[in-house]
């Protein structure tokens, strides 16, 4: 490798950085059974989520899929937390249960990918992509359970 020229050692970078972030995909699709029993837990409790809009949780996958931090995704939570009592209330809300998921889980299972990829830089890319899966997750199941009850 010593003998490559400068370019060669770009293109041969560039491969390696294409390699891992393919496995990133891979083990983030390796994981997503968890993220779909980690979000159908929170809302199996159908009290959590009955006067939860469908609306309401569209801003909140709005907001998911406009930001690049978790943290403004958490600061909507609480914002609608403050405003109304349909995220529930207090540490049983629904709101602040998916806000310890974020806090907890998900950075979990991405610093696992990331280490098991060797690609630490993309931790944070890693974190949001499993926290947008799981909200999505999320929205898929409270669709199915408010058309249930009707």
């Amino acid at each position: 490798m010593t003998n490559l020229t400068e370019q060669q050692q770009k293109f041969e970078k560039q491969r390696e950085i294409q390699h891992k972030e393919l496995k990133i995909q891979k083990e983030i699709r390796q994981i997503e059974d968890d993220l779909v029993i980690a979000i159908e837990e929170i809302l199996k409790d159908k009290d959590s989520c009955k006067n939860l809009e469908e609306s309401q949780y569209r801003n909140l996958m709005h907001v998911a899929d406009t930001t690049d931090s978790t943290e403004v995704i958490k600061n909507f939570l609480r914002y609608q937390l403050g405003r109304d009592k349909k995220w529930g209330q207090g540490e049983n809300s629904l709101a602040q249960k998916i806000i310890n998921d974020i806090d907890k889980l998900l950075p979990q299972k991405a610093e696992e990918i990331v280490n098991k990829v060797k690609y630490t830089e993309k931790l944070k890319y890693v974190k949001l992509e499993l926290t947008r899966r799981y909200l999505g997750y999320g929205s898929r199941r409270l669709k199915y359970l408010k058309n249930e009850n009707k």
